[in-house]
């Protein structure tokens, strides 16, 4: 049987049509598209940073509330010295890891809340007040808010941010049990 040629010439098949087209779409996909600037940071890495920058700040103001109110009151010094070393230890743990980070107040993209809308009340606000117990009940009230706020920035915070936070609000909550018992009184 002599053999003929076909009159016209081939086709690909569908089948390999589909295989070219899904081996295009693929090395688009693998060199992906590029406008030529660098890319922008991690959003949830900035994320945290803001939320850093806005915790740190923060605790600072609290910091600043104790030493305001042990220069006041240098009779509850003692009783203050440790609350107020637990909240510096709070101001170096919540500081951004990077190396040459800048200082949380000079941060402009840092909310004034701890980052995902809690408002947080200003620890510094106001004097103290001239009573030893009122000064400790504003400071106590001071310590309180803080913690509700870091608890509300929870929701919004990355994994080992928010575990961060989550510790740092549970202090806060258990100064202000230690700040509006009695001394020495038993439960």
């Amino acid at each position: 049987m002599p053999w003929t040629l076909p009159s016209r010439p081939p086709r690909p098949s569908r089948r390999s049509l589909l295989a070219g087209a899904a081996g295009a779409a693929g090395a688009v996909l693998l060199t992906g598209c590029t406008d030529g600037r660098p890319k922008a940071a991690d959003p949830a890495t900035s994320l945290e940073r803001r939320m850093r920058e806005a915790a740190v700040r923060d605790s600072a103001r609290l910091l600043e509330r104790y030493d305001s109110t042990t220069a006041a009151h240098p009779a509850l010094a003692g009783r203050l010295a440790p609350l107020r070393a637990a909240v510096a230890a709070h101001v170096s743990a919540l500081s951004p890891a990077a190396p040459g980070a800048p200082s949380p107040s000079g941060s402009p993209s840092a909310s004034p809340s701890g980052g995902t809308g809690a408002a947080a009340p200003s620890a510094s606000a106001g004097p103290v007040p001239a009573k030893a117990e009122e000064a400790l009940t504003a400071l106590a009230d001071a310590e309180r808010g803080l913690s509700e706020a870091r608890t509300i920035d929870l929701a919004g915070a990355p994994a080992e941010l928010a575990r961060l936070l989550a510790s740092v609000a549970a202090c806060g909550a258990v100064h202000v049990y230690l700040l509006t018992s009695t001394p020495g009184a038993k439960p």
